[in-house]
């Protein structure tokens, strides 16, 4: 009962309009889903992907008005983006800073090449080169084929204390640490599943010493990880149970069915079916054109685009 790898990973923006403007035109990613939190119809919920709206290379926005988040451990603290090879992350340096944004020097983690950079809001991405793995490109994107964003991986989270966080990951949720590096002044310790590579990496940086983090603008909200099936879905209900893992118990988000509970440092992590996807209700070449609802909220339609900012 293998994960298989980063499903989506959950961000929060106050200013929805820019964040649109810069995942889709600056990054050239796809936004596949135009839809609503289901929790809180109120705030868009923005889904940007490759071209087939693949599981793992989601990257999801909540639109709430709030203030910027407060930085520090017990939270998700730096997203990959997966390029296909060196050449197109010097293509991406080049247009990041053509763009006014600052790149960090080139580093190597975890013997993968890349950058860091951030959004307008602060959101800590990295470009990351990963040769191994094939891109589904998107004929619309503002960016050539051969230098689009493949997908997310790995993603960097700090705690406080491993010891309780990697007993979760290796024993209860079967990930396997597999290197470590420094990061500063931190140990970043190294956990894959599944197949491995860096769709499928979870760095854990242990920050003892950092302030705890608050949610804000520019923060992460939660990581989804994979599995394929429905039944393996179940069988993680059942073992998340069995292991004495309190969860939300099941949860049907139509694209998707979804499993929500905290690691011991508060971090907030989601299973996720990789199906039905997002032609449930839309055809593939017409992803994110209009606002998307779930049957559920469709008798509402009315109501809840009178409550949202037109992109």
């Amino acid at each position: 009962m293998q994960l298989g790898g980063i499903h989506h990973l959950t961000a929060v923006t106050a200013q929805v309009g820019k964040n649109h403007a810069f995942y889709t035109q600056l990054l050239g990613m796809r936004l596949v889903k135009k839809t609503v939190n289901q929790d809180d119809v109120s705030a868009y919920h923005l889904f940007y992907a490759d071209g087939e709206a693949s599981p793992g290379s989601d990257l999801t926005f909540f639109d709430w008005p709030v203030p910027r988040e407060r930085r520090g451990t017990r939270s998700i603290t730096r997203t990959g983006l997966r390029v296909g090879s060196e050449k197109s992350l010097m293509w991406w340096i080049d247009r990041l800073k053509a763009a006014d944004i600052n790149v960090s020097a080139g580093f190597e983690r975890a013997s993968r090449f890349g950058v860091d950079f951030e959004d307008f809001e602060g959101q800590r991405l990295s470009l990351v080169v990963d040769s191994k793995s094939k891109g589904n490109p998107w004929s619309q994107s503002t960016v050539p084929s051969e230098h689009q964003i493949l997908g997310l991986g790995p993603v960097t989270m700090s705690v406080p204390d491993l010891k309780p966080t990697k007993h979760l990951l290796t024993t209860i949720m079967g990930m396997r640490e597999i290197s470590e590096y420094t990061l500063g002044d931190s140990p970043v310790h190294v956990f894959e599943m599944g197949p491995g590579g860096a769709a499928a990496e979870l760095h854990v940086a242990v920050e003892s010493n950092a302030p705890l983090a608050r949610q804000g603008a520019g923060a992460v909200h939660h990581i989804a990880f994979r599995v394929a099936s429905d039944e393996a879905y179940q069988g993680w209900l059942e073992h998340l149970a069995d292991s004495g893992i309190p969860t939300s118990g099941p949860v049907d988000r139509f694209y998707f069915k979804s499993l929500y509970f905290r690691e011991p440092g508060g971090i907030l992590f989601e299973i996720a079916t990789d199906g039905p996807g997002f032609a449930a209700d839309e055809p593939k070449d017409k992803l994110g054109l209009k606002l998307a609802l779930p049957p559920f909220l469709e008798p509402r339609r009315v109501e809840i685009e009178r409550g949202l900012e037109p992109l």
